[in-house]
């Protein structure tokens, strides 16, 4: 695979994107069927059905190119050349109340020396109708608009957004960072998608994004699109499968918002 294939992968991301996408907004106000729920989590059978839809798309295109899903993961994803990673609906809380704050997240990662790193990104809003793509080296765009980071530097005008998932560890470092930041920012926000909270860095409404515990395939397409963006997407690998800390900022703020240290860049070098 070379960068001048890229833009094949890119329009079948897409095309499996938007798909998903009319899913999630039939059913916006219809009933779901919950799969699975905890104290902080839910899983729709509208989350299986939109990875399977996804992964038709992408089959008939690469039938050779396994996933790594939410719903899902093929094990030769993890031996694999290539690979899909893909979220099928991330913010499925949001979306499974009707908040309409979700989004379909899909990434090409290619297998190099030093591991794997993603290619090509597609994170979709179906309920605003916006489409963030990237292809690494290339600027990253928001309908087709290239976009990029915002220039704030100074943190007391800076709009962060934080993020949690269910572990305990989580929990405790979003409290953490809340108390560390509240008083010292303009505004926290805390939306419920990943995917999104990236998009947003990379377009300049957030400065930047800070959760511990997010999975892979949440952050594969949109740490992309914000180092495509100009920005800086560093993390940490976590315990557990998949698993990272993240600090994602438009470049200027990383050193002045982090509590952590020693975060590994996930998605490649930007």
């Amino acid at each position: 695979m070379s960068h001048l294939s890229y833009s094949a992968e890119l329009s079948v991301a897409i095309e499996a994107a938007r798909t998903a996408g009319v899913v999630m907004r039939t059913h916006r106000r219809r009933p779901k069927k919950i799969n699975e729920s905890n104290q902080h989590d839910i899983k729709l059978e509208l989350d299986v059905r939109c990875q399977k839809l996804i992964m038709r798309i992408l089959a008939k295109a690469f039938p050779n190119i396994p996933v790594l899903g939410e719903e899902g993961i093929d094990a030769a994803s993890e031996g694999a050349a290539a690979r899909w990673v893909v979220d099928p609906i991330d913010g499925t809380v949001n979306f499974a109340y009707g908040i309409p704050h979700a989004a379909v997240s899909i990434a090409l990662q290619v297998h190099d020396t030093s591991g794997f790193s993603s290619a090509v990104g597609v994170v979709y809003d179906p309920f605003m109708d916006e489409l963030w793509s990237a292809i690494r080296g290339k600027p990253a765009r928001l309908n087709d608009r290239i976009i990029r980071v915002s220039t704030r530097s100074r943190v007391d005008e800076a709009i962060v957004s934080l993020g949690f998932a269910k572990s305990q560890e989580s929990l405790e470092a979003v409290q953490a960072d809340f108390a560390d930041l509240t008083h010292r920012v303009r505004k926290l926000r805390i939306m419920g998608s990943a995917a999104l909270a990236l998009t947003y860095v990379a377009d300049g409404r957030f400065d930047a994004y800070v959760e511990a515990g997010v999975r892979l395939w949440d952050i594969a397409a949109g740490g992309l699109i914000v180092e495509c963006a100009g920005g800086e997407f560093w993390s940490r690998q976590l315990e557990g499968e998949h698993r990272y800390g993240l600090v994602a900022s438009n470049g200027l703020l990383r050193k002045k918002l982090a509590r952590r240290n020693s975060r590994k860049n996930v998605t490649g070098k930007p």
